[in-house]
């Protein structure tokens, strides 16, 4: 079981490092037609529960405040809100691992199935055992004809 989990480990790292054009276009593609998918996993299925956890926290109202909002008796906004949004850049990055990992797995399949195919195609067909003794039986008679 430990063998097998380093296998995907390195063939992760492999993935992640060392991809090949092929491989980016199709993770690119993926990535593209599941973004709504996985942000709808991550903002509506996994961070609700997560929240709830951790105290009933709304990861995307998580920030810290550098400069406050400054409004006028009118309603007129004088300074801007300027804060680091870390809640949402950690609902950002779950949705990048998500996508990376279903990358991963649809990368893994087609490298499996690559593989197969190029195992068919250099299949060999054994030699049958009556012409390998009829070439045993030529040489015996050409090295005793030889001598």
């Amino acid at each position: 079981m430990k063998n097998k989990k380093m296998k995907i480990i390195r063939e992760f790292k492999e993935f992640a490092i060392k991809g090949n054009m092929f491989d980016m276009a199709i993770g690119i593609i993926i990535g593209t037609a599941f973004h709504k998918i996985i942000t709808s996993l991550v903002d509506d299925i996994i961070m609700p529960p997560l929240g709830y956890l951790i105290g009933r926290v709304d990861f995307s109202n998580l920030n810290i405040v550098i400069q406050k909002e400054v409004v006028e008796k009118g309603g007129n906004v004088v300074k801007e809100l300027v804060a680091f949004n870390y809640g949402n850049f950690i609902q950002v990055m779950i949705d990048f691992l998500i996508i990376t990992v279903i990358i991963f797995l649809v990368i893994k399949l087609f490298n499996k199935l690559r593989r197969k195919a190029e195992d068919e195609k250099k299949k060999e067909v054994p030699t049958p055992r009556e012409i390998e003794l009829l070439a045993e039986i030529r040489d015996i008679l050409k090295s005793d004809l030889g001598k």
